[in-house]
Order: structure tokens, then C-alpha cells, then sequence
């Protein structure tokens, strides 16, 4: 077989899939951008440009507008749901969303020693980037637009290793501190003023396809301090309020409010005077 004869067969097959699976010309692409426009309108801190007036932002928020209704054409476009609708509603949630990621860097601010301000944690945390970025994509998993939700949050997940489906529903306040490698599953619900550190997983305890529609991740209500690589499993697990769970906690069962959850563990320290030489740990 000829190149030629490859490839005008390979042409051929690519376009039959193309033409079933087009969702529009750089849709991934054109997500980010509206994330990242949506961000600096909402928070100066994420400006590749200065708004000055009160008449610039608005102009701003009309062109968002324009662009999401771009976006969202080829993804509605086999569905009942309305253009016009989706995108009214999606704008007329800005005020409340923006008043809840100020809360969310207060937390943050308020919860790690290390942050000087609000404007440094928006500014410079991943964690903070991560929860704005999911709240926007919640609004539009709420609405069930196809895809876009994920296509948002993945946006998140590349830029900051913290991976929360949109799908989550997460109360006021939320801190979530250094952050890299947090799974936060679909069906999760989390309550107000809730701390979380890197790499928790709140997961499910069966991936089988058939639960997909079911309660298979953990509640965690208000007030929980969940720390480093602790795994919470399962959708009739409940870490009560105010409960603090340890580092490399595995939990598959409720714990009652005000507990503390902890592995034991026995480190060993041998001073060099009394085992003489280092220890090889050499292999």
C-alpha cells in the first residue's frame, strides 16, 4: 500500500469522525479563554489588562456574554435546553458567585499562617484558583450543559493538580491549602468553612458504571479539617461537624460531629551517639 492510498483512506475515516464528534472549532481552547476572562472581570488580581471604569466592565461583561453563546452553540444544539435561557441565568449568578470566592480567600487568608492577604492568596494560590474555577463550572453542571462543566474544571486541574468535579456541591468558605493532588468526586458534599490539604481524596467506594447516577462520595459537613492524603470513601460516609481528620486517614465508615480521626504511627529517632555510626540505608 501506497502512502497516497493510506492516507486517502485514513482522510476518509477521520472525516466520518470529525463530522459525528465536531463540537466546534477549538472548543477546549476557547473554554480557558472565557475562564480566564470571566476570572480578571470578576477579580483584578487575574488582569492581563486594567478596567478602570465602571462603563469599561460592563462592556467587558457584554463581549463574555457574546463569547458564551459562541461556545455553548454546538453543545446545545441536539438538546432542548435554550441559548438565550442558559447564558441569561449563568450572568445573573455572577454577583452571588463573586461574593462567595471573596469568602472563600478570606477562609484561606484567615486559616494558613504563611498568607499575608486576600490579594495574595487570589493572587498566588493555586487552592483559591481551583474553588473559583469550580464554582463557575457548578453553575452550568446545575443548568446540565453537556460537557462544558468538565471542560471548565479540567481547565482547573491542568493549571493547579487539584481535580473537583462540577458536579460537587461545596459550601461558603472553603479553604483549601498547598492543595496539589486533592480528588474531590461528583456526588461529594461538603458544608460551610470546611479546610482541606493536599492530596485528599474524597472518592467513591465502587467505580461499577451503574452507581454513576447514585450518592457514592462522602459528606462532609461544616466546620472539618481534613488533612494531608487522608482518603474518605463512599456516599454513606459522614464526617460530622467540626471533626478533625489526620494525615494517610483511610475512612469507609461515619465518624459523629466533634471527632478526631487519626492513624498511629511510630517514628523512631536513634541519636548518633548511641548507634554509633549512620545507619546504610544504601541498596
Amino acid at each position: 500500500m501506497t502512502n497516497d492510498t493510506l492516507y486517502h483512506g485514513f482522510a476518509q475515516i477521520l472525516k466520518e469522525r470529525r463530522d459525528d464528534h465536531s463540537l466546534g472549532f477549538q472548543l477546549k481552547k476557547g473554554t480557558q479563554e472565557f475562564v480566564e476572562n470571566l476570572l480578571a472581570i470578576l477579580f483584578p488580581h487575574f488582569c492581563k489588562e486594567m478596567f478602570y471604569t465602571k462603563e469599561e466592565i460592563e462592556s467587558r461583561l457584554v463581549l463574555l456574554e457574546r463569547d458564551l453563546k459562541r461556545l455553548l452553540i454546538p453543545l446545545l444544539k441536539n438538546t432542548s435546553l435554550n441559548l438565550e435561557d442558559i447564558v441569561k441565568q449563568f450572568m445573573q449568578t455572577l454577583p452571588d458567585l463573586h461574593d462567595k470566592l471573596w469568602l472563600d480567600a478570606e477562609a484561606i487568608t484567615n486559616g494558613d499562617p504563611a498568607a499575608e492577604s486576600v490579594d495574595e492568596v487570589i493572587l498566588a494560590y493555586p487552592g483559591f484558583s481551583a474553588i473559583a474555577i469550580y464554582r463557575i463550572a457548578h453553575e452550568f453542571y446545575i443548568m446540565q450543559v453537556p460537557i462544558f462543566s468538565r471542560l471548565v474544571t479540567e481547565y482547573a486541574h491542568q493549571i493547579t493538580g487539584i481535580d473537583i468535579h462540577p458536579g460537587a456541591q461545596i459550601g461558603t468558605s472553603f479553604a483549601i491549602d498547598h492543595g496539589t493532588g486533592i480528588v474531590i468526586g461528583e456526588s461529594a458534599i461538603i458544608g460551610k468553612e470546611v479546610k482541606m490539604y493536599q492530596g485528599v481524596t474524597l472518592g467513591a467506594l465502587s467505580v461499577d458504571k451503574k452507581l454513576a447516577k447514585s450518592k457514592r462520595h462522602p459528606t462532609i459537613e461544616d466546620g472539618v479539617v481534613i488533612y494531608a492524603q487522608a482518603i474518605i470513601l463512599g456516599g454513606e460516609t459522614i464526617v460530622g461537624h467540626h471533626s478533625v481528620i489526620g494525615g494517610n486517614v483511610w475512612l469507609t465508615t461515619s465518624v459523629p460531629p466533634f471527632s478526631s480521626v487519626y492513624q498511629e504511627s511510630k517514628v523512631t529517632v536513634r541519636p548518633k551517639e548511641i548507634t554509633g555510626a549512620p545507619i546504610d540505608f544504601s541498596i
